[in-house]
């Protein structure tokens, strides 16, 4: 019973994937792109060019992690990766999201802002993905063509010259924010990783804690954070540098004091971007129906557009290219909290007076979005 994780040591999103099988406990082999088989068999079932991809027992081939994550979790009851008591639940799509999504630019700003100083290490990294069993030149040359390519998305994501200072000094506050968290706490909600943990490693693993210039950043600024980096590849849940915390979330859907100073960031940072989101795909929903593609040029994307936005974020105007999934993945987090009643409403109303997130939860997305052959679609 053996999953197949097609994916890549420096891809953002096997590190989600990759994490969650290991402390899901499922026995996995990883494969990489440059295998004849992905291009003879999961290209073609898949449509476009991406990983990761799993491929399960039974051959199923399924694209796009979070849907991987629904589908095993339904699945596979033990061991339990998310929380089901509504506060911590949202509060977990909400990191999910976070981590999967507002921290991607930045993360690629790490990895190609930063290209001269881990040009070796990056070679290597695309190399190994792209083209298996030829030389060492052969390989750098390659990945010198990918790398010219990836970094080139610089731009869509807002990372100009001009913007960099911008981007850069609120991370500092992140890294201490989680630094403190991770020194009381083995995962976001306590003593087991939910769904945010996993979201969050997307980023935070293959560019911002595995990247030379990252990596030695996060080791000397926010040493517990990178060694959470190191604790979601392990098989175990429980962490010996906790005696005594137990594997279980927080007690009575708390979340704990030190995740709230996080979440303060998250509003702060992530509701400029995410309401400029939102207004570019309200807009482009108007004019589109049912089983639309989610695509300013209705083309299959990993990563679609709807067009340009502009917004300011800390002392700049952030222009980039608007991110849909963002506002596919904030609206899981928004769904959770809609759906809570009585006492679990209250509480979570009172985290967000806070935290600062009332603004964030309040912004109105006019359509659902769904996943439908490997592509967003209107719903």
């Amino acid at each position: 019973m053996t999953y197949t994780l097609w994916g890549a040591a420096h891809s953002l999103y096997s590190g989600k994937m990759r994490s969650y099988l290991i402390k899901k406990g499922l026995p996995y082999q990883e494969r990489y792109p440059s295998d004849p088989d992905f291009g003879m068999r999961i290209l073609p079932a898949v449509g476009h060019m991406v990983v990761p991809v799993v491929e399960t027992p039974a051959g199923e081939i399924l694209q796009d992690s979070g849907d991987i994550i629904d589908l095993l979790e339904a699945r596979y009851a033990e061991p339990v990766l998310d929380p089901v008591t509504p506060v911590q639940k949202a509060v977990s799509a909400l990191f999910d999201g976070v981590g999967s999504e507002y921290f991607m630019p930045l993360a690629m700003h790490y990895r190609w802002t930063y290209r001269a100083d881990q040009e070796a290490f990056l070679q290597a990294e695309f190399g190994r993905a792209a083209v298996a069993g030829q030389s060492r030149a052969d390989r750098r040359k390659m990945a010198g063509d990918l790398m010219c390519f990836f970094s080139s998305f610089l731009p869509n994501l807002g990372v100009f010259p001009e913007t960099v200072a911008a981007l850069e000094a609120p991370y500092m506050d992140w890294l201490d924010a989680l630094d403190e968290h991770f020194q009381h706490h083995p995962y976001l909600l306590g003593g087991r990783p939910c769904r945010g943990d996993f979201g969050m490693m997307a980023s935070f693993f293959a560019h911002l804690g595995r990247d030379p210039v990252p990596a030695d950043l996060m080791k000397k600024k926010a040493p517990n954070l990178y060694r959470w980096t190191e604790r979601m590849n392990l098989a175990a849940i429980p962490d010996g540098e906790y005696p005594g915390y137990g594997t279980d979330y927080v007690a009575n859907d708390a979340i704990p004091e030190t995740l709230e100073a996080v979440l303060s960031l998250v509003f702060r940072d992530w509701t400029p971007g995410l309401a400029a989101d939102i207004a570019a795909f309200n807009a482009w929903a108007a004019m589109h129906v049912t089983g639309d593609i989610v695509s300013d040029d209705g083309a299959r994307r990993v990563h679609p557009s709807l067009g340009a936005v502009a917004y300011p974020f800390h002392g700049v105007e952030m222009k980039r290219g608007s991110a849909p999934h963002a506002v596919w993945m904030f609206a899981a987090a928004q769904a959770q909290a809609k759906a809570m009643t009585g006492d679990a409403a209250a509480r979570f109303g009172a985290l967000l007076d806070r935290t600062g997130g009332h603004q964030m939860f309040s912004l109105t997305i006019d359509k659902a979005m769904a996943r439908a052959n490997n592509v967003l679609v209107l719903a």
